[in-house]
């Protein structure tokens, strides 16, 4: 049954063009072909790179979050608490009124007490500056030598300029080794992401994370299988240039470069904006579905690659709206305070600097009114003289 399965699951006419078979793309003569299971050997490539990241994380990214006075909030452990505890865990870790009131009562506390332990209990649960900044450093260096790597294969080639030519041959195109090793970096990488994601800083778009990896893999086993490695390539490279500008970003938020991160985010945001929702769809998109038709007839990868293209187009989408919201934030508060992605620290106040902020703000706003009450009997004053 087994042999059976998997007979069928690789059909040559469901991976490359009607007239090809597996045949055709055997090595011979010294030219190699794209063999799926050449890509077995990124499964101990992303042990090593995952060995790599931590070793980057603690050796250069905490070094030098130290040198740029990433202090990390203190933060005081919430008391063990059973029954909160086992609130925190299975039901709510933002309990409402009703819920701090019948835990208040079970476990003989206040409410400002029971909302005091859970405000604790929260951030502990999230990451500290030094790990978020150290791990936006190991996949900017990352992205960085991913991006570098990309170019130096596109110098002497015609995919970028004249994106048509990626299909010149296909399916019968040599593999280049350089391309190769990309891949096998690539995959690597992102099999390590989605290895390690219940430990990274987990964000507000976690689940568009998830698929984003699940897409990208997939699009990496299938196009190298199906022979696409040249449009994969293009694919690659497009994506790799903005997530540069975005990790740097992230460093300099974190690091509080108040100037530098306003414009180091403005060209994140116009690097993302053209490579992803302009060259993306004109270089790779159109290719793949009109180029691709006027030389070969469509078959199931045809329709399967372009289906997984339009879905990682639709989280580009997702996240440059996510992206123009932090813009409108720059532009009416005059900076970036944060990604919009994380949560933020809450203050662990006591009761008393509590009521100090309560008494505070309704004097804020209280003097507000009278100011206001107070201009407005000026004007009629001046008015009626």
């Amino acid at each position: 049954m087994l042999a059976t399965l998997y007979e069928s699951f690789w059909k040559s006419e469901y991976w490359i063009p009607p007239g090809y078979t597996w045949a055709d793309l055997e090595d011979s003569d010294g030219i190699t072909y794209p063999h799926p299971k050449d890509l077995l050997a990124a499964i101990p490539l992303t042990f090593v790179l995952i060995v790599i990241r931590y070793a980057t994380e603690r050796i250069i990214g905490l070094n030098l979050s130290k040198a740029l006075g990433i202090h990390d909030p203190l933060r005081i452990k919430a008391t063990p608490n059973p029954i909160l505890e086992s609130f925190f865990r299975t039901q709510n870790k933002n309990p409402k009124k009703d819920e701090l009131n019948q835990l208040a009562s079970q476990c003989s506390l206040s409410v400002r007490q029971v909302q005091r332990w859970f405000r604790r209990r929260r951030n502990q649960e999230r990451p500290l500056m030094s790990k978020k900044f150290s791990e936006a450093c190991w996949k900017f260096l990352f992205y960085s030598t991913s991006f570098f790597d990309g170019l130096l294969i596109f110098y002497n080639e015609t995919w970028f300029g004249q994106p048509e030519t990626v299909w010149n041959g296909y399916p019968k195109k040599p593999l280049q080794p350089a391309i190769y090793w990309w891949y096998l970096l690539e995959l690597s990488f992102y099999l390590s992401l989605l290895l390690t994601l219940s430990l990274d800083v987990k964000r507000k778009d976690f689940k568009e994370q998830v698929i984003h990896h699940f897409v990208t893999i997939t699009l990496i086993l299938f196009s190298y299988s199906a022979n696409f490695v040249h449009i994969g390539a293009l694919v690659l490279l497009l994506h790799d240039v903005s997530d540069i500008f975005m990790e740097a970003c992230k460093m300099l938020i974190y690091a509080q470069w108040r100037q530098a991160r306003d414009i180091m985010f403005i060209l994140f945001a116009l690097v993302f904006f053209v490579s992803r929702l302009i060259l993306f769809p004109i270089k790779v998109l159109y290719t793949t579905y009109y180029t691709f038709l006027t030389n070969y007839q469509v078959f199931f990868g045809y329709y399967f690659a372009n289906a997984l293209l339009m879905v990682l187009q639709g989280l580009n989408a997702f996240w440059f709206f996510l992206i123009l919201r932090m813009f409108y934030k720059l532009l009416s508060e005059g900076q970036v305070k944060n990604d919009v992605r994380s949560d933020i620290e809450e203050e662990d106040m006591s009761d008393e600097q509590l009521a100090m902020r309560q008494q505070s703000n309704g004097r804020l706003q209280f003097n507000a009114i009278t100011d206001i009450r107070m201009r407005g009997s000026s004007r009629d004053w001046l008015a009626s003289h």
